[in-house]
């Protein structure tokens, strides 16, 4: 028997329950079209209308907000599960969106978006990242220039998830001086918006039902109001000051899919017949499964702790850089330890294991890449 995780405080019956309820209805509701889904490159906006509805696109979010007010492990219990069941990662998008709005935005913006966000009613993107500058924010050059009571936008971005299906979008541009200081968030809600056009919907190696889209911004006017917050300049503090919760919402579907990539591993290798029996009763397999096994369990018992810090208010930003780097680190090791033991198999699309090893790869990137982690936790050594 493997052992068994230290319960802490957030793992309660009530969100048991709640993790139940989000198991049931994705495995009733959603994974029967998952197949349709990687096939068109994206998930219907409308899927996630119907998660809304349910309560599980934003439950921490206030009542007030729309959502049941309960602890963001209320959150990352729905990214556990959603990336169990191999899921695309666009709520992760969604929720920092919808962060970002909350402990920014106005009275009048919170109210004007945050309930829209957590019925379902707009799906949010983040078009931060543009085709020459990568991680490094303070090179952006997207630019909103004040115009009268508006600020008119000018600009590409790239790999924007929820490029295509979302309908809100908080756009990182520049207002001000080069460097960090002269950043800004604009909230957009793009339907049928003058100047904002999506461009190609990006062909990826894994994640392929995550919309990943080109945007282009050609003199977009945007409401002054429609500034996160009420001052320029803001934008490089927001974006860093939800770190933590960022970081987890990646950590959380690292320790998933490891847990996944475990158990599908060692089914496989007790039916899988060879040289006279199976490949579990082989001495390496074994081996091999337990040194997969104990990364698990370090893994998941790293990431609830953290979660406990973080609901604490106690997750320093270094120890939740090292939970970004570390465990998709893992994740991405671990799923191509148990990929060998499938075979020839294992490199077969139709086998959860060979999409989990491609959907892995992009963790290491995204969200901040890990070389840009281990640099930021090197200044606290």
């Amino acid at each position: 028997m493997l052992p068994q995780l230290h319960r802490h405080p957030w793992m309660d019956h009530d969100i048991e329950a709640f993790r139940e309820q989000v198991r049931r209805y994705i495995a009733a509701e959603m994974t029967p079209h998952l197949a349709l889904w990687r096939e068109q490159g994206f998930v219907p906006r409308e899927t996630w209308r119907r998660f809304g509805e349910l309560g599980f696109m934003l439950p921490e979010m206030d009542e007030a907000y729309g959502g049941a007010g309960a602890s963001l492990a209320y959150q990352l219990v729905v990214q556990d599960e959603l990336a169990k069941a191999e899921m695309p990662y666009n709520i992760i998008v969604h929720s920092i969106a919808a962060h970002y709005i909350r402990a920014y935005g106005t009275e009048a913006q919170k109210r004007r978006w945050l309930p829209r966000l957590a019925s379902g009613e707009m799906l949010a993107a983040i078009a931060m990242t543009e085709p020459g500058c990568g991680s490094d924010l303070k090179a952006l050059s997207t630019r909103a220039r004040r115009d009268g009571d508006h600020y008119v936008i000018d600009g590409a971005k790239t790999f924007i998830t929820n490029g295509s299906t979302g309908n809100l979008l908080i756009v990182v541009a520049r207002t001000g001086e080069a460097g960090a200081k002269g950043l800004s968030l604009f909230v957009l809600e793009t339907e049928h918006l003058p100047g904002y056009r999506v461009g190609r919907l990006l062909g990826k190696i894994g994640q392929r039902a995550s919309d990943t889209a080109e945007l282009f911004f050609d003199g977009v006017r945007v409401p002054a109001g429609q500034l996160l917050g009420e001052e320029e300049g803001a934008g490089f503090s927001q974006l860093m000051g939800q770190l933590p919760y960022e970081r987890m919402l990646i950590a959380v579907p690292a320790a998933a899919t490891i847990d996944q990539a475990l158990a599908l591993t060692v089914e496989y290798t007790k039916q899988r017949k060879a040289f006279g029996g199976t490949l579990f009763d082989m001495q390496t397999t074994r081996h091999k499964l337990v040194e997969v096994a104990t990364i698990a369990h370090v893994v998941r018992s790293f990431v609830n702790d953290c979660i406990q810090r973080l609901l604490d208010g106690t997750l320093d930003d270094e120890a939740a850089y090292m939970a970004k780097w570390w465990c998709t680190e893992q994740q991405c090791r671990v799923t191509d330890e148990c990929l060998q033991l499938f075979g020839g198999y294992g490199y077969m699309e139709e086998y959860p294991i060979a999409r989990m090893y491609a959907a892995s790869r992009v963790q290491k990137i995204y969200g901040g890449a890990n070389e840009i982690m281990k640099e930021l936790i090197s200044r606290k050594l």
